[in-house]
């Protein structure tokens, strides 16, 4: 999906998409469902301009935030000074299709994020970034979703199910402790935009 490749991320972010983003709170499904966890090391894998990621650091989590977009990251860290939390925060300039970070964290999670290799390859491959006993959190788009809130709709390979994504977690490795569909509207710049999206959580259990 060359759609979706380093220049056309680079196209998104700069220079309105980043100050957009200024105004815009994190995902409501992110303090719902990690209410429960405790604060420790987490992954915000595909951060762009880093929303998720500074609202978790703000809640006490060590927090790495990668991202293929020079322009994204220039502007989250922006944000992070400007909160003081930089402490709490690693930017991280990556490709995730091909990275290879090394380490697991307490907490992976991915927030409408899109990679060329197409979205269950992504959510499968980031899964193994994932610590024993540790939660994969994935909030994405649902088929149909209108792209951008534009009249377009996402390629075939930028949305997935929820029996699509749970899939991914039958095994005994894994164990599926949310998964739903949840149609919201966004206000994006005045202008409400329908989300139509599917929200995964699982714990990797070894």
């Amino acid at each position: 999906m060359a759609e979706f490749d380093k220049n056309y991320w680079e196209d998104h972010w700069h220079p309105t998409g980043a100050q957009r983003a200024h105004h815009f709170p994190a995902n409501p499904y992110l303090p719902v469902e990690t209410a429960h966890l405790p604060a420790g090391t987490a992954l915000d894998a595909g951060c762009g301009a880093g929303t998720e990621a500074l609202w978790l650091a703000e809640h006490g989590w060590e927090v790495t935030a990668a991202d293929i977009s020079a322009a994204a990251l220039t502007a989250a860290r922006a944000r992070a000074v400007d909160r003081d939390l930089n402490t709490r925060l690693e930017w991280i300039e990556t490709d995730l299709a091909r990275w290879e970070p090394e380490r697991t964290w307490d907490l992976v999670l991915t927030s409408y994020a899109h990679a060329d290799i197409g979205q269950l390859a992504f959510y499968r491959r980031i899964s193994s970034w994932v610590a024993p006993g540790g939660t994969l959190l994935i909030v994405g788009h649902l088929p149909g979703q209108h792209h951008g809130g534009h009249g377009h709709e996402h390629p075939e390979d930028a949305t997935a199910t929820l029996d699509g994504i749970t899939a991914l977690f039958r095994d005994p490795d894994w164990r599926v402790e949310a998964g739903y569909e949840h149609t919201r509207t966004f206000d994006a710049g005045g202008a409400g935009v329908p989300l139509h999206d599917v929200i995964v959580r699982a714990r990797r259990l070894s």
